[in-house]
């Protein structure tokens, strides 16, 4: 049972992202060598905000239990600062060339950079919660929620799909001097980071997590040059020989606009 539930939440987590990885990453060594650099970036800005963090714990009154859990809060929003304070320095590779110019578009940077955060993200969120799941122990046996570990593992896709997002609307923001945009996309991981606080009340967090992936990832589709009427021609074309160009060409009309 307990391999079980491992291997299914694993999956439930990491599938979409491994999904994305093999189709748009794995082929490319330069896309992989952005993606290991992005994971890299976030490990630094997660260990910036764990020193904040542990400095400002040290140098409180550590049995007062309300001023701790505030602290937690207010390491949980630093890390999110930092986090997405890094996220700018993985635009820096899209400058390296022999020849002045860059090896890889500014959208292919945003969107595996994007990925990187989220991979690296969720490994060191639902690690160890992963372990746990293998056994002993029975999750619920003591009155807590019996669908800890398959609540955790949805948690988990919905934020490493929800960095994918943020790093495509993110770089095109910079881009683009959008302010606004860069706004949205700190205060929506400030509110995601915010929902988690929520737990063991899992209806009040993972609802409304997943309804702010779905419209991130619309606006990261938008944003990314995407359109409905890509979509419904790549999803009208059916199957059979004679309309494989068609759908060939679908497909290449939809993704377009990402890589590019």
């Amino acid at each position: 049972m307990g391999a079980a539930v491992f291997f299914g939440c694993a999956g439930i987590a990491f599938g979409p992202a491994l999904a994305l990885f093999l189709l748009t990453v794995a082929a490319e060594p330069l896309r992989v060598i952005v993606l290991v650099a992005g994971a890299f970036f976030w490990l630094v800005s997660l260990l910036l905000a764990s020193l904040i963090w542990f400095v400002s714990v040290h140098l409180s009154d550590r049995e007062d239990a309300k001023l701790q859990y505030s602290l937690l809060i207010f390491g949980a929003a630093v890390s999110v600062l930092l986090q997405e304070a890094f996220r700018k320095a993985d635009e820096g590779l899209a400058t390296i060339s022999e020849d002045g110019r860059s090896p890889i578009s500014l959208r292919q940077m945003a969107y595996v950079s994007g990925l990187s955060f989220g991979i690296i993200s969720g490994v060191f969120s639902v690690i160890n919660i992963l372990a746990d799941s293998i056994g002993p122990g029975i999750v619920g046996i003591h009155g807590d929620s019996p669908y800890y570990f398959i609540t955790s593992a949805f948690l988990t896709m919905a934020l490493v799909l929800l960095h994918t997002f943020w790093g495509v609307i993110f770089f095109d923001a910079c881009e683009r001097r959008r302010y606004w945009c860069l706004g949205l996309v700190v205060a929506s991981h400030l509110l995601t980071s915010g929902l988690t606080f929520l737990n063991p009340w899992y209806e009040a967090s993972l609802v409304p997590i997943f309804i702010l992936t779905l419209l991130t990832g619309l606006w990261a589709f938008l944003t990314a040059g995407g359109s409905f009427r890509n979509v419904l021609k790549c999803l009208s074309c059916k199957g059979g020989a004679g309309r494989e160009g068609r759908a060939t060409e679908g497909v290449t009309a939809a993704t377009r606009g990402l890589f590019r």
